[in-house]
């Protein structure tokens, strides 16, 4: 099924249960979790396409599984 077939399926389901609120807000949370979790994958390939984020990262969970680690207060953050 192509993309511009997947679209109109779509329309034209919503459009079954437009007239029903209860519906159409379940829908929208549904739709807003798979685009979340579509943002949050385009992010992660963006971070491990670069060689020094992931060497980054590796070297951070190296410091947590020695605890050679501080903790840090959220509002400090941006002092």
């Amino acid at each position: 099924m192509t993309a511009m077939e997947m679209n109109a399926e779509l329309f034209r389901d919503l459009s079954v249960i437009a007239e029903d609120e209860g519906l159409m807000k379940k829908a929208v949370k549904a739709l807003r979790r798979i685009a979340a979790q579509k943002r949050a994958m385009d992010e992660t390939e963006y971070i491990m396409s670069s060689p020094r984020m992931v060497e980054i990262l590796r070297e951070g969970d190296e410091e947590i599984a020695k605890g050679d680690f501080h903790t840090i207060a959220i509002e400090d953050l941006w002092k």
